[in-house]
């Protein structure tokens, strides 16, 4: 039988200014997921193999301080503007805005003290959402007028809810007083074994364009995926790819790349990922609202982490897949735009399902 749905919180620890930080664990359906207040951080998801037994499919860490002051992106909401804006500069109705710079001369994810290094405030929490069919938490967070660069008030609310049918749902919501720029998503690094390297695992993206990158992980284009390592159309293993000659590749020694999503419109749920792990029989599907998806391969991890268990991330021990508008597009207007007016609300919503 299927346990009933529950939700728990409690204390996580405080901050070095003593600003308490709040854990809240949601479980239904034979999921639990936790998060923090912290980045309204997700830091374990629990889901069941193909016999039944489950594994924490989320790479994080087991303490307060190593998120405060160690953290990656690990598990994170992304914004105000998830992913990169070029050379930290913003131009909105003719005016000049400079961001915080904190990737070479690029702002990255919001800047320095972007949503996933803030606190959040927890605005409610319900056991049982009757339109989201499960236990849910909504997260608040207000980013004052000019944080990090960016112009405009933000009022931001995430609600993070469980499905009965191994369905962890995140619906993103944002308003504005002055005409700004959002770009919200969730920075999750998933290994669907629960240890070890992910790069096993198979992905599948509907998606026959993808961004070329600069030596700054900028994009410079858009490109087809036909006859390259950046064709996932069909469930690829992620090892395949990642040490290809392919310049794309080579030069970030594999996958951190957008793909723009085929078929259906940006607004309307649809497939964005699939993510299959051969060993224990767990997919992961991604349905989204947004236009594109970035696929992060961890390249970047080098053992210097350590995380659940004591477990040292290495490379590829764990793959992103963050649901998005792409890289830079203020500055490419023929790209779906991330401009965000007052009177209007910001909506987006992204599902993962387990099975």
């Amino acid at each position: 039988m299927t346990p009933p749905a529950t939700l728990q919180r409690r204390p996580y620890g405080h901050l070095p200014d003593g600003r308490l930080v709040e854990e809240v664990t949601l479980a239904h359906g034979g999921l639990v997921l936790g998060l923090i207040t912290l980045g309204g951080l997700v830091t374990t998801l629990w889901a069941p193999d193909r016999d039944g037994v489950a594994a924490n499919v989320v790479r994080g860490f087991d303490n307060l301080d190593d998120y405060a002051h160690r953290n990656p992106h690990f598990g994170v909401i992304v914004g105000r503007y998830a992913n990169r804006i070029a050379r930290g500069e913003l131009v909105i109705d003719g005016q000049v805005h400079t961001l915080s710079r904190n990737h070479g001369t690029n702002s990255l994810h919001g800047g320095v003290e972007g949503f996933g290094k803030r606190l959040w405030e927890i605005a409610s929490a319900r056991e049982h959402d009757a339109a989201l069919g499960g236990p849910a938490v909504t997260l608040r967070y207000v980013s004052e007028d000019g944080e990090e660069g960016f112009p405009g008030r933000v009022e931001a609310l995430v609600t993070y809810s469980l499905g009965a049918d191994r369905r962890w749902r995140v619906d993103y919501e944002a308003t504005t007083d002055r005409t700004t720029v959002v770009n919200l998503s969730h920075h999750d690094y998933f290994n669907l074994a629960g240890h070890g390297s992910a790069l096993d695992h198979r992905l599948t993206m509907p998606a026959s364009r993808f961004h070329p990158i600069d030596a700054a992980l900028i994009p410079t284009g858009i490109a087809h995926v036909e006859g390259t390592p950046f064709d996932f159309r069909a469930p690829t293993a992620i090892r395949a790819g990642m040490g290809h000659a392919h310049p794309q590749v080579a030069s970030v020694g594999g996958y951190d790349h957008h793909w723009i999503l085929d078929d259906e419109p940006p607004g309307a749920l649809r497939l964005a990922a699939r993510l299959e792990d051969p060993a224990s029989g767990r997919t992961m599907t991604l349905h989204s609202t947004e236009p594109g998806l970035q696929f992060y391969s961890g390249n970047f991890l080098d053992g210097s982490l350590r995380g659940h268990g004591g477990e040292a991330y290495q490379r590829g021990d764990a793959i992103c897949l963050e649901p998005q508008h792409s890289p830079d597009s203020p500055h490419h207007p023929e790209w779906p735009g991330t401009l965000l007016r007052p009177g209007e609300t910001y909506r987006s919503t992204s599902v993962y399902t387990f099975s």
